[in-house]
């Protein structure tokens, strides 16, 4: 149990405190003057201080400066008289880590011991206890999930328990047994309705919001609003609402936060779902009236280079084409710090857009990179770096900067990532395309438990660039891998971020509008 040491010139008179703490299990210790409890400090760095404010010698501000010198990380309560304003402002800026007026009852001063010592293992069994609690009903849901709003419900569950759950290993196991589980059954209900949904005329009640259909539902009627204020549309690539929940909690005293949920189409990457977002139509109708914008190249770079032009004709196609628009995309550093020093300037259009490319770097380059991998070996430590980045990143100050300004912001991205953890065997000829989690080309074949098979290519959406050619798509957590030199891919990709197949983490993807609190 934790070592307390209480220091008080009248330390006589808090013997029933000292009894009581022992009685829950804590050693407690007692020093009566400031000095006294500094040395004490330093030769046996006790888990927790109580200090009183007013002592005669070395006070207790004194004190407090010694011990915080010497012992940085021991939590000091600073015990007081009176409820002074400089004490609350010590506790917010971190040099004491809670403050109590006399006379203090024993119950008080247990709670804070247990708020400030044991407040990580208290949470931690909580939220364990309830995910077990919450196990059966989440997997009945997993088995009874039959419209969108089922599994957007679903899959925010989940990644709110795999959110607050700590690292211990039997619980996270059931956890992510659990998420695989859904993301099984979620690749066959996808597979049963995607080409129904493609073949809808719009969203409905068992068919979502999708990623073509997105500008026309969050952002076009911002923009025919009477009295409309600037909008800025930020895309942030490859950005997983797990991830978005580490940025918001930066966010909360800036603005009001509105949230709402849509599909990414199929194949969830860049140069299909990013177009569609962009341009309001489906990669289908995209390669049909702008073929010369549209090729076979699988390079990200090349298939993406039009969505300025995409956006601006989307506008005109929605009777907004007077409207003043700006697009930008930021990859390197400089063009975002040169971003967020312009950001006065984006509410002088009618419509901003800009398309923030870090965390899909990010998400590629721990693929690549032994010690990104070593330093985010899983998801939780894939979202605290995100959350790292982002709270010393150009893009939180231009969040900053618009809060102040008079705008409305809208917050998505193209798609999301999975941790791949399987490989499953792919056969296809030389001019099949290279991406991990979805393929394209003929006589492809795969195993259809792990891939869904897209024989006939404009059903889903998809432009069909040669006779015969289909698209496989990848389930759960599996990436593809040819049979030729078959261990050594495996082991090279295992365990990487991808995107491009089917899953709740790919799919399922967050819209935010932003209104700054003025």
């Amino acid at each position: 149990m934790p070592t307390l040491l209480w220091i008080d010139d009248e330390v006589d008179f808090l013997r029933p405190h000292v009894l009581f703490l022992e009685s829950k299990g804590y050693t407690v210790e007692t020093a009566m003057s400031g000095a006294d409890g500094v040395e004490h400090v330093r030769a046996h760095r006790p888990d927790l201080v109580f200090l009183d404010e007013q002592m005669p010698g070395m006070g207790g501000l004194e004190a407090l400066a010694e011990i915080k010198r010497i012992a940085p990380e021991v939590p000091v309560v600073m015990v007081t008289k009176s409820e002074e304003e400089h004490l609350m402002e010590e506790a917010l800026g971190g040099q004491i880590a809670d403050y109590l007026t006399k006379p203090v009852n024993p119950s008080q001063v247990l709670l804070t011991v247990k708020r400030i010592l044991d407040r990580v293992r208290i949470e931690g069994e909580a939220s364990q206890r309830a995910y077990l609690q919450s196990f059966p009903e989440l997997s009945a849901r997993v088995g009874e999930a039959r419209t969108p709003q089922d599994w957007v419900d679903l899959y925010l569950d989940l990644t709110a328990h795999d959110g607050r759950l700590d690292a211990e290993e039997s619980v996270r196991q059931v956890l992510d047994d659990q998420l695989r589980e859904a993301n099984r059954e979620f690749g066959r209900w996808v597979e049963r309705h995607y080409a129904r949904w493609i073949a809808a005329p719009g969203p409905a009640d068992d068919r979502p919001v999708l990623s073509h259909e997105v500008m026309d539902r969050y952002v076009v009627p911002l923009l025919r609003a009477p009295n409309a204020k600037p909008v800025v549309f930020l895309l942030v690539d490859c950005m997983r609402y797990d991830q978005w929940l580490e940025m918001e909690k930066l966010m909360y005293g800036l603005f009001d936060v509105e949230k709402q949920f849509y599909f990414s189409i199929l194949p969830t990457a860049t140069p299909y779902a990013r177009n569609a977002i962009f341009s309001g139509l489906l990669p289908r109708d995209i390669a049909r009236k702008y073929p010369k914008l549209w090729s076979d190249d699988d390079d990200e770079h090349s298939l993406n280079r039009h969505e300025e032009a995409f956006l601006g004709e989307h506008l005109k196609r929605s009777h907004l084409g007077s409207k003043r628009f700006k697009y930008a995309k930021i990859v390197s550093t400089r063009e975002g710090r040169e971003f967020a020093a312009g950001a006065n300037d984006l509410v002088q259009q009618d419509l901003s857009a800009a398309v923030v490319n870090f965390v899909d770097i990010l998400a590629h380059t721990r693929s690549d990179s032994p010690v990104l991998r070593e330093i985010a070996p899983d998801e939780r430590a894939y979202r605290a770096l995100t959350r790292t980045w982002f709270e010393h990143s150009w893009l939180l100050q231009t969040f900053q900067a618009l809060a102040r300004l008079d705008c409305t912001i809208v917050v998505t991205t193209d798609h999301g990532a999975i941790r791949c953890l399987h490989a499953t065997k792919v056969i296809g000829d030389r001019e099949t395309s290279t991406a991990l989690r979805y393929k394209h080309g003929r006589q492809l074949r795969a195993d259809d438990k792990h891939a869904i098979f897209v024989k006939d290519p404009e059903t889903f959406g998809l432009p069909r660039l040669a006779m015969n050619e289909n698209y496989i798509l990848a389930k759960e957590d599996f990436y593809f891998v040819y049979p030729t030199n078959y261990h050594h891919y495996l082991n090279l990709y295992r365990d990487s971020m991808q995107h491009g197949g089917v899953s709740m983490e790919e799919m399922i993807l967050p819209v935010v509008t932003l209104r700054p609190k003025r």
